[in-house]
């Protein structure tokens, strides 16, 4: 599967796992908080942030009852009309630019998510290095193809969609010009249960549209994505906060920057892991050879004694004959007088 090139960044199956920090609408309507956001996930060694670029007239209509006011007792956001939610999640779009910046000064990739053609006009402003589809809007053909004819590579997650409807997905993004896609699995539940996580989608994905897979991971803690990474994902999404404690809108799925770090390190470590087919010795497990099991002269033993399961052990270390061998030893006569603890050879028959 071919390298893909998200602005200086090569992603693919021989490269590290791809993480991205998805601030989302945790910065609590404050710029700075943004901008600590982004120096936090830095140091933790995110290699992207991802912003979300829409308005509550963008995203949905200005109304409170009915079907768009969230009354279920189990959502995060029950009791919110959905333009008062996005009103309160939003990323002012003239804060794009000074967060773009800041992260690019610290060697991150910075992108977004559009949720209309407006917001992929004002991305495109910002000569963005490749874009997202979320999981909401990815049968939204207009808002996809508009993405794609920008030539970009795009990401998009999977969420609910059907067979089906990622297969329409890809051909939109393919008939207008893109050619990198990477999809990433996703369930859309905020948090999600591990058990709905389904990561064996990671590889069928992958054969079903040629293309690489990733994860949008939005359980607690890191298990699931480390899965995802052992399972073949490139790309693992997460959402970050400072401090859950303080709240924030997404705060309850998102992780704090020692969970990202560990998050990062632990993903790379499992990507490292999956290496290659091989059998055999590696390089540092050379010098423990000494340690298996071989076959020892445990009793002083005298020319023409015969060799018993009393004076012939398989005992560590490793220097005398492998024990597969004790049989064609067991009732021979040894040929001189040996020691206990001496290894046993051919030569001693």
């Amino acid at each position: 599967m071919a390298v893909i090139m998200l602005g200086k960044h090569a992603v693919g199956p021989d490269q590290p796992p791809f993480i991205i920090a998805e601030l989302s609408g945790n910065h609590d309507q404050s710029l700075d908080k943004a901008l600590l956001m982004v120096e936090a996930a830095a140091k933790c060694g995110a290699d992207a942030i991802k912003l979300q670029t829409y308005t509550p007239d963008t995203i949905t209509l200005n109304l409170h009852q009915n079907e768009f006011f969230i009354d279920n007792p189990d959502s995060l956001w029950h009791g919110s009309s959905l333009y008062s939610l996005y009103q309160q999640a939003m990323t002012p779009w003239e804060w794009h630019k000074p967060l773009f910046d800041r992260a690019k000064e610290l060697g991150m990739l910075a992108f977004s998510s559009p949720f209309d053609l407006t917001a992929v006009d004002y991305l495109e402003q910002l000569d963005v290095p490749c874009y997202k589809i979320a999981s909401f809007e990815n049968i939204d053909h207009g808002l996809i193809a508009a993405v794609a004819r920008t030539g970009k590579p795009v990401i998009i997650s999977t969420g609910m969609a059907t067979q089906v409807e990622l297969a329409e997905a890809v051909e939109v993004l393919q008939r207008n010009g893109c050619r990198d896609i990477i999809l990433l699995k996703c369930t859309s539940n905020y948090p999600a249960r591990p058990i709905d996580a389904n990561l064996h989608t990671i590889p069928h994905l992958a054969e079903l549209f040629g293309c690489q897979v990733g994860l949008s991971d939005h359980t607690a803690g890191i298990g699931v994505s480390v899965a995802a990474v052992a399972l073949g994902a490139t790309v693992i999404e997460k959402h970050f906060v400072l401090d859950r404690s303080e709240g924030g809108i997404d705060a309850a799925f998102s992780m704090e920057p020692a969970e990202f770090s560990l998050l990062v390190s632990e993903c790379r470590k499992a990507k490292d892991a999956l290496g290659k087919v091989h059998y055999g010795c590696t390089d540092k497990e050379i010098a423990s050879r000494i340690h298996r099991r071989s076959l020892y002269i445990a009793k002083d033993m005298q020319a023409g004694d015969i060799f018993t399961a009393d004076n012939l052990r398989s005992v560590r270390p490793g220097l005398g004959l492998a024990p597969k061998y004790l049989p064609q030893f067991l009732g021979r006569k040894v040929k001189q007088d040996v020691a206990m603890g001496t290894p046993l050879s051919w030569e001693l028959i």
